[in-house]
């Protein structure tokens, strides 16, 4: 389901005083990345992530990649720093406006 203003002004709120919880290198997405990116989107539903690559084509390329293998929606991209949201299914924690 895709994110409304509202809702990412709201996520993009929260995450304002997170600091990035996972780090992308010049060496991109491996796999071990995609699974510590998953358990913690299970846990925080909400992340902030910092991108250390060099070209912004490539780290377009790595954002695409992550949202596509988390199933997450991209709530915002500032330079270097990408938040993600992925609501949990069983227990939700934070309540999104409409």
């Amino acid at each position: 389901m895709p994110l409304t203003n509202s809702q990412r002004r709201f996520l993009k709120g929260r995450a304002h005083a997170l600091k990035p919880v996972i780090t992308v290198g010049n060496a991109g997405v491996s796999d071990s990345l995609l699974e510590e990116l998953d358990m913690q989107l299970k846990t925080h539903e909400l992340l902030k992530l910092r991108l250390r690559v060099d070209e912004r084509t490539a780290r377009d390329e790595c954002i695409a990649q992550l949202v596509a293998s988390s199933g997450a929606e991209l709530v915002s991209r500032v330079g270097n720093v990408a938040i993600l949201y992925r609501a949990r299914l069983r227990e939700p924690g934070l309540v999104l406006p409409r």
